[in-house]
This record gives C-alpha cells, sequence and structure tokens, in this order.
C-alpha cells in the first residue's frame, strides 16, 4: 500500500538573494531551499524541464521523496510549497522540508472508489456524487498511503459517507476532528424530480 519513495536529483545553489537566484533560472535552473529537522537551510537548484516534468506527474505535495544532491547524503523530504510565476504559472521557486521517516506529516491523500457493480444505488441509476477527491490525513512520512479506498458495495441511494466510515491504513488519521463527508448516492435527476412532485 504504501508507495515507493521516488528520487530526485537537485544540485547545490552557490550564494543566496534575488541576484542568485535570477543567475539560477537565467541558466535553466528552478532554485529551491531545503530546510527543517534543525539543520541548516540548503539552498539548492534543480533543472527546471526536469521539474516542470515532474510537476505534471501529480502529487508532488503528497509524495515524499529521496532527494540527491551532488556531494551529500540523499535525505528523505517532502515539497512543501512551489512559488509560481503569477502571469506563465510556471515554477520559479521550490519549497522542501527534511523529514525522518517517523516523523507524522499532515498530506491530502487521494480517494479511490472500488466495487461501483456491487452498488444497488448505482445499479438502479444513482450517481456517485463524491465532495472530496482527496482527504487530508495526518500520516507517518516513511509509510505514506498511496490512496484511501471506499468500498461501494451494498450502498444505496440516500447513502452518505462519511470519513468515520473508511477503513484507513494503520497509524493514518483524519486532521480533522470531525466526521466530514467524502461522497454521497444521490438519486438519478428524473427521480428526484418525480418524486418531489409526487
Amino acid at each position: 500500500m504504501a508507495r515507493e519513495i521516488t528520487d530526485l536529483q537537485a544540485e547545490v545553489r552557490t550564494g543566496t538573494g534575488k541576484g542568485a537566484a535570477r543567475q539560477a533560472r537565467r541558466a535553466g535552473n528552478v532554485p529551491g531551499i531545503i530546510y527543517g529537522d534543525g539543520q541548516e537551510p540548503q539552498p539548492i537548484q534543480m533543472n527546471y524541464n526536469y521539474l516542470l516534468k515532474r510537476l505534471k506527474q501529480g502529487r508532488f505535495l503528497q509524495s515524499l521523496f529521496n532527494l540527491k544532491v551532488e556531494g551529500q547524503p540523499d535525505v528523505h523530504v517532502i515539497c512543501r510549497g512551489v512559488q509560481r510565476d503569477v502571469v506563465k504559472d510556471l515554477p520559479v521557486h521550490v519549497d522542501f522540508m527534511r523529514i525522518h521517516d517517523e516523523s507524522r506529516i499532515n498530506l491530502f491523500i487521494h480517494v479511490e472508489f472500488v466495487n461501483h457493480e456491487a452498488s444497488p444505488g448505482l445499479k438502479r441509476g444513482g450517481t456517485l456524487t463524491v465532495v472530496r477527491h482527496e482527504v487530508e490525513l495526518e500520516v507517518v512520512a516513511g509509510d505514506i498511503p498511496d490512496h484511501i479506498t471506499v468500498d461501494l458495495t451494498g450502498k444505496v441511494i440516500g447513502d452518505v459517507i462519511h470519513i468515520r466510515d473508511i477503513q484507513l491504513p494503520e497509524g493514518v488519521r483524519p486532521t480533522i476532528e470531525r466526521n466530514f463527508v467524502v461522497a454521497n448516492i444521490a438519486a438519478p435527476s428524473g427521480l428526484a424530480a418525480s418524486d418531489a412532485e409526487g
């Protein structure tokens, strides 16, 4: 269930401040910083096209990475922010936070729905209305689930699926105390209209 830790390549960035950041961008790199874990912040840079490709793969802010910086020991990080150009919407700066495998962190995790065919409500023409495609959960950094699964078996029209109805992986818990709605099975629009008239 836990996802693979992906390697991410970066280089040490010499110099800090706006001038050094501009120089990095001119050379086709995106400046960034690694911070946290009681260590000094480390200025880095990543190849622009390499970073853009990774961002387009999705879930960049939900993934634990093994950051490889030449001449330094590998470090586990999560991305805590990608600043984008306001006009072009392209990355101009990236922030990474160092973490230990046993650190507890809050991440948005994808929700996957299974067994649509085993739901009487959907068979009768009901619609699965997803309220949250991702849910913020507190997870252990070394064991980040790829997704959480909602089993639709037996769900009928009118059923509401709350976070507490979902079997979460061990050690994972919601960041919000409230038992919020993740999805529901809505009546087909024609049926809902005829019910209202009747």
